[in-house]
């Protein structure tokens, strides 16, 4: 039946683990409830029955019960090793069937009772046995029933049967179908909730694991494509033979898939294979790495990078060819230094759009929870010391399925509390419901047919109004989700004992615990919903106290036969003592939602790593895709020597690719003026090649979206790359418009700005002679006229 639920049957793929915690641990808990109550209740009462039944009737009773004793093993050992449907429900109407027909071979005066009180338990437990199965549950109900009136009437024929003793057994399997819904219901809700709380963690950390990726991607873009394409469009090398190989490098390193890494690595051989350059590039490293150093693939890789990239400002700033690196463990941290004795630098005075520190070192060490420095001073040298701390390292949901396979802990007990809270609402309303309807269907019906037994009458009747007010305060709270406070709630419990003390001493003896005893099942029952989410031992105490009371008032005043004895027990067990056992089932569920929150936190995580997987995979093919029309061929063509860096219309195209990228990288600062930022990014690669660049603005500049400032940037790009000389760039910001334009001086005769791709964007170009004029605009409502005030 599990299995069916599941949807594993036929070899079909069904949920995950996580789908449904809490409704499939409730359901997995009352089954395994519903067969041990049941089988407890079957064996105490059919002794208790067996103490009271006519001594020839002994035999015939026992070859009738031990059958039912055989079934409940059976069912027992059937809750590991499931069977077809038919098994288990066969089982369990034979043992209802087996003990109503009992009920004639018993005789006795606790005959009656006792097939009562197994058959009245037996089909509430159904309920929660087949649970899932309504149709079944209440066929075997109508079984039990029918069992039930067939031994009463074959126990004495001619008899009309107890049909108020019926109708009381089916309310009462009414309302245990009707708790389970209850149940559910909240359990239900705490799935959701959980599920809805997952899913918006999920697309939280699908959002900054593609943060991560693109901070890493533009990292890795900007220590491979971007600088190789720079030193091209600069020209400023006799020795070209180093760039084929950097070429084919940095094409292998953007077609690889990045953010996918698992497991740990070891630093030190990572270390080995950092590259050294070549020709005028190469740096000779003295190496001091004391590994292995094993350690998390996303902090290796990070510091790998960093360290390459390190290495190359060397190679391209410090003036020396010489460099020291080191690498060793400081407890449970892992430190590497790259140290060299070139000229140095201030740190502090290195701008923002200078993106190999910021980024490529410390940005990526941020990024994994490690720490990286730079100290450095003109005519001193440069160190630079990552260090990165087992103890500080919480890896992200997608640095890959082999990362980290335990789910967050926060988020597990988060889920914990709340399927325990929603139970706990949900059998509490539960109970308030059975309180309800017992004293006001059942009880009520006792304290009027036997108002003249009570000794006064009017105390039983005050009693049964108090109960009625307390179920008054009950429903005041537990229906909006608050509980009592605990002022009320003790008052409230304290005033149950009186309710009991009162009932047992107006009541004569000889009749506790029988059908006059309107209260003796009934008290219980409001001590639950108010002690349900306290410790199981209160709430046993107080039912010691109830059931104490009654039964040393029946030994010192009844003195009652073993029969009567034997009567009284069969009605504690199938009142009290299922009370008990429901208080029990609440604590079995509390004790088990860990593994449901356990089992929704590792769904979560599951689904969490296949969402990122699933983006970043689309990500890495967009990023790709958009770099196959410019950046690739250029790479593809230098590292096959297809294309010459000696080539001038080779190192124009080298110098408009970078400048794109580099205005890519600016898009993530965070600066007051996007647009204007970018185009400094742009400028910036021109300046480097000795072009002379004047920047003029003019009006408030405003807010424009990413993609428009992609497009008004791309041919101020093209321009500048193309410009040997000199270049004026001009922002204009008006009311409805803002317009980007370049005037550039002794421009190649090949460049080619093209339109813009969204068609909000005009874009203009004239040339004349050697000197090209290209703008482009975009229209659009300023905030100030959205926006008299």
């Amino acid at each position: 039946m599990e299995l069916g639920r599941l949807g594993v049957i036929g070899g079909a793929a069904g949920p995950l683990p996580g789908d449904n915690p809490g409704e499939r641990l409730l359901n997995r808990t009352v089954r395994r409830y519903g067969v041990w109550l049941r089988s407890a209740a079957v064996l105490v009462c059919g002794v208790l029955g067996l103490v009271s039944a006519d001594t020839g009737q002994t035999p015939v009773a026992v070859g009738l019960l031990t059958p039912a004793f055989l079934a409940c093993a059976a069912r027992l050992a059937l809750l590991r090793r499931p069977r077809p449907l038919a098994v288990p429900w066969a089982l369990d109407a034979a043992v209802v069937t087996l003990t109503g027909l009992s009920q004639p071979a018993l005789g006795g005066a606790g005959a009656d009772m006792m097939v009562e009180a197994i058959v009245g338990i037996a089909v509430i437990t159904f309920q929660f046995e087949w649970a899932t199965r309504p149709v079944p549950a209440a066929a075997l109900a109508v079984t039990g029933l029918a069992a039930c009136v067939l031994g009463d009437v074959l126990a004495a024929p001619g008899r009309t049967p107890e049909w108020k003793d019926v109708a009381r057994i089916a309310v009462l399997v009414c309302l245990a179908r009707a708790a389970y819904v209850i149940v559910r219901a909240r359990v239900r809700a705490a799935d959701r909730a959980a599920a809805a709380g997952a899913a918006a963690r999920r697309e939280a950390d699908v959002a900054a694991a593609r943060r991560a990726s693109e901070r890493d991607y533009l990292a890795l873009l900007h220590d491979t494509a971007c600088a190789t394409l720079l030193t091209v469009s600069r020209g400023d090398s006799r020795d070209w033979s180093w760039l084929p190989p950097r070429a084919r490098r940095d094409l292998d390193a953007l077609s690889a898939a990045p953010g996918f890494e698992t497991g740990s690595v070891d630093l030190a051989a990572l270390l080995a294979c950092v590259p050294e350059g070549d020709g005028r590039t190469k740096v000779l490293l003295r190496t001091d790495i004391r590994g292995p150093l094993t350690m998390p693939s996303g902090p290796g890789l990070a510091i790998f990078q960093g360290v390459r990239e390190a290495v190359a400002n060397v190679a391209c700033h410090a003036g020396v060819r010489e460099a020291a690196l080191g690498a060793w463990t400081e407890g449970r941290a892992v430190v590497v230094e790259l140290s060299d004795t070139g000229r140095g630098f201030h740190p502090e005075s290195v701008p923002s759009t200078r993106r190999g520190i910021s980024r490529s070192v410390i940005g990526r060490m941020h990024a994994v929870g490690g720490s990286a420095t730079v100290v450095s001073s003109p005519g001193a040298g440069t160190l630079v010391r990552w260090r990165w701390d087992d103890r500080s390292w919480t890896p992200r949901t997608g640095d890959g399925p082999g990362a980290r396979d335990v789910p967050h802990p926060h988020r597990e007990r988060a889920v914990v509390r709340l399927m325990r809270r929603q139970v706990l609402h949900g059998a509490q309303l539960a109970v308030l419901l059975i309180c309800l309807v017992s004293q006001f269907a059942i009880s009520i019906r006792q304290l009027t047919h036997y108002q003249d037994l009570y000794r006064p009458a009017w105390a039983q009747t005050t009693a049964f109004v108090w109960l009625a007010a307390v179920l008054v305060i009950g429903a005041t709270h537990l229906p909006r989700g608050r509980q009592l406070p605990p002022g009320v709630r003790w008052w409230t419990v304290a005033s149950l004992l009186a309710v009991s003390a009162t009932c047992t001493f107006t009541l004569p003896p000889q009749w506790l615990t029988g059908d006059p005893d309107w209260a003796f099942g009934l008290i219980g029952w409001h001590a639950l919903f108010l002690l349900a989410d306290v410790r199981i031992r209160l709430f046993t105490a107080f039912l010691a106290a109830h059931v104490g009371l009654s039964i040393t008032v029946v030994l010192a005043l009844a003195s009652p036969t073993l029969d009567e004895l034997a009567a009284a027990g069969i009605a504690t067990v199938s009142t009290c003592g299922f009370q008990l056992s429901m208080r029990v089932l609440v604590g079995l569920f509390r004790d088990a939602a860990p593994a449901a929150g356990n089992a929704a936190a590792r769904a979560e995580e599951l689904r969490t790593r296949e969402r990122i997987h699933e983006h970043l995979q689309r990500d890495h093919k967009e990023r790709y895709r958009a770099l196959t029309a410019t950046t690739v061929p250029l790479l593809m063509g230098l590292g096959y020597e297809s294309l010459s860096p000696r080539d001038e219309e080779v190192r124009l195209r080298c110098g408009v690719e970078a400048a794109r990228m580099r205005r890519l990288f600016a898009e993530g600062d965070a600066v007051s003026d996007p647009l204007l930022n970018e185009l400094r990014a742009c400028i910036e690669v021109a300046e480097r090649k000795g072009v002379a660049v004047g920047l003029a603005i003019r009006g408030r500049s405003g807010e424009v979206p990413v993609e428009i400032r992609r497009e008004l940037i791309d041919p101020v790009a093209v321009v500048l790359g193309h410009t040997r000389s000199t270049a004026r760039v001009t922002v204009v910001w008006t009311a409805r418009a803002v317009r980007v334009s370049v005037v550039g001086a002794d421009c190649a005769d090949s460049l080619r700005t093209g339109a813009a791709r969204d068609p909000k964007v005009s874009v203009v170009t004239t040339a004349r002679g050697d000197s090209v004029w290209a703008e482009a605009s975009w229209s659009s409502k300023r905030p100030e006229e959205s926006n008299p005030a």
